[in-house]
């Protein structure tokens, strides 16, 4: 058995321990909390300068001529000589309807014409031997009046045969159909051995003109505004882009062109105004109904505050961005937001000249946190990133 006094030394022993974990628990909770380090940062250096101002859009392409190729007398479709998609000239043989009736209409109308001028012939003969016998009192007056009157009258009927015969040969004309403008041709509507144009005009295909090229797009009024009063040119340029989603798969350059037009009226709907770009499209690549970007190029004059847009965050107290401030340390900025595109946004109120913005580590950068700063402005500012763009695209 354990000994009364041996119990009493392992229990003193137990207490001691304990109180000596304790008390080293307290000082290590009474122990003041450690500063982070110092974050390392890249930065901007801001400052109002005019830069190269481009409005993005997205926008809807649209041929700038669309017509519709329909049959315009009635028959059996004999032939059709193009294929689908090909790209056909003005005045290219596309359909063939069946000649026979409109053939035979014509030599008839050509038929009509000439016996009509045969009578006539024949009413200026008697015209003319009656004439004397009517001076010397042979014949009487009103049988040369007859032959004059019928004579006149197949004059015009002559007239009348003549209009027949052209419009003869019109119809028949209808039967070999024509491209009427340059373009993409759409697939066949209609295929041999059907009749058309019977009660109808049959739409048998369409044609397209895509060089150049529309695209629709849609700014807000107030942009419209922005456009409008900063614009550095009167016909704004514009770049048409296709959204690349495979990869770099398929390189396409921006189409070049300008905007040729705007809306007279604001849509009650949608609150925006409808625009159009008109670029070139000499290659044909690209398609009536594509979704592109559009990029509008309104000044290089006005000077404004931009910071690349990827630096501003949102909370409920609205945008807001992070600085350096004298004493090295991040500083909260709240900023009222002006117009923005992929390469910057416009910052209307809330920086100054020579504030110093914070572009990287943004997750870790909390108000007052020690920061080491490295300026980039030469390599990151929104000019830079603006300019090696523009190099790039003309590589």
């Amino acid at each position: 058995m354990i000994r009364k006094s041996q119990l009493l030394t392992i229990c003193f022993g137990i207490f001691f321990t304990l109180s000596s974990c304790s008390s080293d628990k307290k000082n290590e909770q009474q122990a003041p909390p450690q500063a982070p380090p110092p974050l390392p940062v890249e930065t901007v250096t801001v400052q109002k300068e005019a830069v190269p101002i481009w409005l993005e859009y997205t926008g809807k392409t649209e041929a700038t001529q669309r017509t519709e190729v329909r049959a315009r007398v009635s028959g059996i479709l004999e032939k059709v000589l193009f294929e689908d998609g090909d790209y056909v000239e003005k005045g290219q043989h596309l359909f063939s309807i069946e000649k026979t009736s409109y053939q035979a209409t014509l030599d008839q109308a050509l038929a009509v014409v000439e016996q009509d001028r045969a009578s006539l012939k024949l009413a200026v003969t008697d015209v003319k031997r009656y004439k004397p016998l009517v001076i010397k009192d042979l014949a009487p007056q009103a049988t040369l009046d007859q032959y004059i009157a019928k004579a006149d009258e197949l004059r015009a009927r002559i007239k009348s045969d003549q209009a027949a015969v052209r419009e003869a040969k019109l119809r028949l004309s209808y039967t070999d159909v024509l491209a009427p403008n340059p373009g993409r041709v759409g697939r066949r509507q209609v295929d041999i051995g059907n009749i058309v144009g019977y009660g109808e005009q049959t739409l048998l295909t369409t044609i397209i003109f895509d060089d150049p090229m529309y695209a629709y797009f849609n700014p807000s009024e107030e942009e419209f505004q922005v456009m409008r009063q900063h614009k550095s040119i009167d016909i704004m340029l514009a770049n048409v882009r296709v959204p690349d989603t495979r990869g770099h798969l398929v390189k396409r350059e921006a189409y070049k062109g300008k905007v040729d037009f705007g809306d007279n009226r604001v849509d009650r709907m949608t609150g925006t105004i409808t625009m159009r770009a008109i670029v070139g499209n000499s290659k044909h690549d690209l398609l009536e109904g594509t979704f592109v970007y559009v990029d509008v190029f309104v000044s290089d004059k006005a000077k404004f505050t931009m910071v690349p847009p990827g630096v501003v965050m949102e909370d409920q107290q609205g945008g807001f961005l992070y600085i350096v401030d004298a004493a090295n340390k991040a500083k909260r900025v709240n900023i009222k937001r002006g117009f923005e595109s992929r390469f910057y946004l416009q910052v209307t109120d809330g920086l100054q000249d020579g504030d110093k913005v914070i572009i990287s580590g943004l997750q870790k950068v909390s108000e007052g946190r020690e920061i080491i700063g490295t300026d980039v402005t030469e390599q990151k500012s929104v000019r830079a990133v603006m300019q090696l763009q523009k190099t790039t695209a003309t590589e």
